[in-house]
């Protein structure tokens, strides 16, 4: 199963950041992720069950940096992490969103 697609972020286990809005987007070369007021642009080719990738955006209104990686569990959900660049590392859990489309 690919990464690609939109996938919502149910669980952040170390961090109160799995709120309505947050989701992680991965499309052929690039992405985009939403935390609470944590959010990025991906860069990265993103093909097959894993990614690896860096990211630049903002953090509470600040500029920010970093890398993660990714990967699709057995049971079909999404397993990875969000490192700030010098700071916290961000493991998540997601499901793929209802709306998710995986045709690129």
């Amino acid at each position: 199963m690919s990464v690609r697609g939109k996938w919502r972020v149910v669980q952040t286990p170390d961090y109160d950041m799995a709120g309505p809005n947050s989701y992680i987007l991965f499309a052929k070369d690039d992405g985009e992720f939403a935390l609470d007021c944590l959010t990025g642009s991906i860069h990265g080719r993103c093909e097959g069950d894993a990614v690896e990738f860096t990211w630049d955006g903002s953090d509470e209104m600040e500029p920010a940096t970093g890398h993660g990686w990714a990967e699709v569990r057995a049971d079909g959900s999404l397993e990875g992490e969000i490192s700030l660049e010098g700071g916290d590392h961000i493991s998540f859990i997601a499901r793929r969103s209802a709306t998710s489309s995986t045709a690129c």
